[in-house]
């Protein structure tokens, strides 16, 4: 049986070496996503064959493995063949979640159709725009976002800045004010943890954030990554929305001061929660990235 064990911060050098050779698509495979959720999905992982192997859970308590990472086309049977042993000797419901497509081309290819049962996972899927797009505003189905836009900064006294040393402790204060405004369980309170994880080691995680005042008061921040030269992860996104246009401002003026030469940006997945669903849908993206399920 493989031997897991629990991802800390120190093993961030072990994952870069993995993880930045990969050109992944999806959220899922940034170390950042996966270190703050670490606790929350009691993630864990393990060097088999020279490659990386991730053991997680979902928010549902489901337990599988992430792809491989690092493998290469001559070894990847033996891995699978070995994660496949696991699954039994851990009890997994799935083998694979989290799945993106190029790994599944390479699945196929060893063990052909019919091996192995793969499922989309919707709620899952990630959310690409052109970061142009979310700059501009233009255009018709863009049209009332940028209503919004106009309507805070028009009517509203406003400030922004870079998320520096001296603003951790009020963003955290104020991401556990507004959890605890909308009853703070379940999925809110593990989302304000990964939020704190993230903001306490700012000094050793790559992101860029900005902060939005309203009259003095942190109203909204929001946190990013580029993870490659094409893609910037959108993290965090918090704001207050008694505040009309907030979310709108901060979603349009954070790639415009920090990623507008960047062409991609992921916004990460709806969970399946209509709200959230319909809201990333509005804003057009230009393409689903899809994660798949293999059981």
């Amino acid at each position: 049986m493989l031997n897991f064990k629990p991802l800390t911060i120190s093993d961030k050098n072990i994952f870069d070496k993995y993880l930045d050779p990969y050109n992944y698509e999806t959220s899922e495979y940034s170390f950042t996503n996966l270190f703050i959720w670490r606790k929350a999905c009691d993630i864990q992982y393990a060097i088999f064959d020279d490659a990386l192997i991730i053991k997680k859970t979902d928010f549902n308590g489901s337990y599988h493995f992430m792809q491989p990472i690092g493998y290469r086309k001559e070894n990847l049977k033996n891995i699978v063949d070995t994660l496949v042993e696991n699954k039994k000797n851990f009890q997994l419901e799935y083998l694979f979640k989290d799945i993106e497509e190029e790994f599944i081309k390479d699945l196929l290819n060893i063990y052909g159709d019919g091996f192995f049962t793969i499922l989309e996972d919707r709620d899952n899927f990630d959310y690409i725009y052109e970061s142009k797009s979310l700059i501009s505003l233009s255009g018709k189905k863009l049209h009332k976002k940028k209503n919004n836009y106009n309507h805070f900064i028009k009517n509203y006294n406003y400030e922004t800045s870079p998320i520096t040393a001296e603003l951790i402790q009020p963003c955290i204060k104020a991401a556990r004010e507004w959890c605890h405004r909308h009853i703070c369980k379940g999925y809110l309170l593990y989302e304000l943890k990964a939020i704190e994880e993230l903001l306490k080691n700012n000094s050793v995680l790559n992101f860029k954030g900005m902060v939005v005042f309203v009259d003095g008061k942190i109203s909204a921040f929001t946190i990013g990554e580029k993870v490659n030269q094409n893609m910037v992860i959108i993290h965090i996104e918090k704001a207050d929305s008694d505040i009309r246009g907030l979310y709108n401002f901060i979603n349009k003026v954070f790639v415009e001061a920090y990623f507008s030469d960047v062409p991609y940006i992921n916004r990460e997945q709806d969970l399946g929660i209509e709200g959230l669903r319909s809201a990333k849908e509005s804003y057009v993206p230009i393409k689903l990235a899809k994660k798949f399920i293999i059981q």
